[in-house]
């Protein structure tokens, strides 16, 4: 039985009050970063070529269930606001459609040719990377899709949190979360899901910081679709030039990004 779906170390839960039920799961959730800590040295691999091939022009695609399908697509839709980087460079995939996103498909994750034909409606081609996102690291949607990559002469990864999976011996370069029983067993959108989500933010921010859409520690190439977003573009010139705000307004306004009042600024 994988780890992830072995008996809770909490039981008679529901004569638990609110108090304990709050305690008990915060006490598991702080066992969750050192889970990550552990499989640093294979997320540092999965990085390092994901970085290589999207510099050649590939694209980094995410394949997953459930959850794991969902966390993917949310670390994707995230890239372009957050980095500026295209649309499409980043695409998360799940087993069902897009309908999934909102509602479970029954036995959509048991099909394994599935990913494939998915991956496949977006032109995938070996400049890219196939990441398989799956807890219980048996998901036959995810192995499929990864198996069928790998022969393509893809570069696959996978981010699971049972050690030993097929989903792991299917990828190039996986990264195994180990993070144990859940507090209510067997639900891994909890210990295993937070993993799942702070290996997919090192993931996508350590690549898009490598690829240089970062400048210092600022998003100098953030999307300013919203009041929030502009004030911190103008906060970030601010501080970089020694500006007033209406001067820093006024070259965002004109230039349209962060990065591009930066460099006319500089006059570059």
């Amino acid at each position: 039985m994988s780890t992830t779906e072995t008996a809770s170390l909490f039981d008679n839960l529901e004569t638990l009050s609110t108090t304990q039920l709050l305690a008990g799961m915060n006490q598991l959730d702080q066992t969750v970063p050192l889970a990550v800590q552990k499989a640093l040295p294979q997320l540092e691999a999965l990085i390092e070529a994901t970085v290589a091939r999207l510099r050649e022009g590939g694209r980094l695609f995410y394949i997953g269930a459930g959850t794991s399908g969902r966390l993917g697509i949310l670390d994707a839709s995230e890239c372009p606001p957050t980095f500026g980087v295209p649309q499409g460079l980043v695409v998360g995939l799940i087993a069902g459609g897009d309908s999934a996103i909102r509602k479970a498909v029954e036995n959509a994750e048991d099909d394994a040719e599935q990913a494939w034909r998915d991956l496949s409606a977006h032109d995938i081609n070996a400049k890219d990377v196939v990441v398989g996102i799956a807890a219980s690291g048996r998901t036959p949607y995810v192995i499929g899709g990864l198996e069928q990559a790998r022969q393509h002469g893809l570069t696959t990864g996978c981010i699971v949190c049972n050690a030993g999976s097929k989903v792991a011996a299917a990828a190039e370069f996986p990264v195994e979360v180990v993070t144990g029983p859940e507090f209510v067993t067997g639900s891994t959108r909890m210990k295993a899901g937070t993993a799942q989500k702070l290996a997919l933010n090192m993931l996508s921010t350590a690549t898009m910081i490598r690829l240089g859409r970062v400048k210092g520690n600022k998003m100098v190439d953030m999307q300013l679709t919203n009041a929030k977003l502009v004030d911190r573009g103008e906060r970030m010139l601010m501080d970089e030039l020694g500006i007033e705000q209406d001067k820093a307004a006024e070259l965002l306004q004109r230039h349209g990004s962060v990065r591009a009042a930066l460099a006319a600024h500089n006059g570059q």
